[in-house]
């Protein structure tokens, strides 16, 4: 599965480059898929044997995988570009560490593989989904926001507890996933550079 679920990482990025009308609603499609393994593969199938919460944690991942599915998919209100200003360097940075620098980190700490924490996993993935979404164009719905920022503060509370060191990056990426919810409404888009009639 872990071919699996970079493939599906590598493709938003694949797509998030095509003008193809389809590829927005493809992201949100596949944003759906990640978030649905972990409610059922992650936190149903395994962490509930381990921790009773993890059941709310299996409702909830599947929530933020419906909240994907109806306004990315079916209603086509999600719409990604590349984007080259600071909201776009932040989500860069993000997609990166979750893809990239956190398996290296967990290798550094001692992990190896199969007992290592990898991207499909609700903490990389969730940093790995804020990053895509600072790509998304205004006005976008905030509702997409709300469980990543949510599974981000209820995570680093879990990696304080833990001592998993790679997941304290969930603090951050809350944070800017936080700021970017407020601001994604705005009537205004994202880059300053975008705005010249603005003062």
């Amino acid at each position: 599965m872990q071919l699996v679920l970079y493939a599906a990482a590598l493709a938003c990025l694949g797509l998030l480059f095509t003008t193809r009308a389809w590829a927005s609603r493809m992201i949100s499609l596949l944003l759906t898929g990640l978030w649905i393994w972990m409610a059922v593969a992650y936190h149903l199938k395994f962490f509930a044997l381990i921790n009773v919460a993890a059941w709310w944690f299996g409702i909830l991942f599947a929530l933020g995988a419906t909240f994907f599915d109806w306004y990315g998919v079916v209603n086509d209100r999600l719409r990604f570009r590349p984007a080259s200003g600071p909201w776009g360097v932040t989500g860069a940075v993000l997609v990166i560490f979750a893809l990239v620098i956190y398996p290296a980190l967990s290798f550094t700490l001692g992990h190896r593989y199969p007992a290592i924490p990898t991207f499909g996993l609700p903490c990389p993935t969730t940093i790995f989904t804020i990053g895509i979404l600072l790509f998304a164009q205004a006005p976008a719905p905030r509702a997409v926001f709300v469980i990543p920022v949510l599974w981000s503060a209820i995570g680093s509370l879990a990696a304080l507890e833990l001592g998993m060191t790679q997941d304290l990056a969930l603090s951050a990426a809350g944070i800017i996933g936080l700021v970017a919810a407020l601001r994604v409404r705005g009537p205004r888009i994202w880059l300053c550079e975008q705005m010249p009639h603005v003062r």
